[in-house]
């Protein structure tokens, strides 16, 4: 199992960023935290690496039917999506839900991660369009 969906836009970082951060709230998404992977490695290591960010994405009804299910799914949320520059464009990378019912073993987490994928699968859509 590939446990994340990745694809390539023709955008430039700034407004990929934007654009990703608007089609999450489209699906109902929101972003608990942003870690600016670029700014982090100059400050704390004084590396350079093209921009590079992760955002923390949470849909709070999915996050709750899963904590209902097992309180330490906790430990695979939020969804983690990263966007990043790559030659002129940039590419938007998703972790797969899927990963989180397999991972458990739990049946029942089965129909939150096929939600949750199908509306992560919608907002890479809208990024291609």
């Amino acid at each position: 199992m590939d446990y994340q969906r990745t694809i390539t836009v023709d955008l430039a970082y700034d407004e990929a960023v934007s654009r990703t951060r608007e089609a999450l709230a489209e699906q109902g998404f929101g972003i608990l935290t942003e870690i600016d992977v670029q700014a982090t490695l100059k400050e704390k290591r004084d590396l350079d690496m093209e921009p590079y960010v992760i955002l923390g994405a949470c849909n709070p009804d999915l996050a709750h039917q899963a904590l209902e299910i097992d309180r330490s799914i906790g430990v695979l949320l939020p969804c983690n999506v990263v966007v990043g520059s790559r030659d002129g464009g940039s590419t938007v990378q998703i972790l797969d839900p899927q990963l989180m019912a397999s991972v458990t073993g739990l049946p029942e987490l089965q129909p939150i991660a096929d939600e949750a994928a199908s509306r992560l699968q919608a907002v890479l859509d809208s990024l291609t369009r």
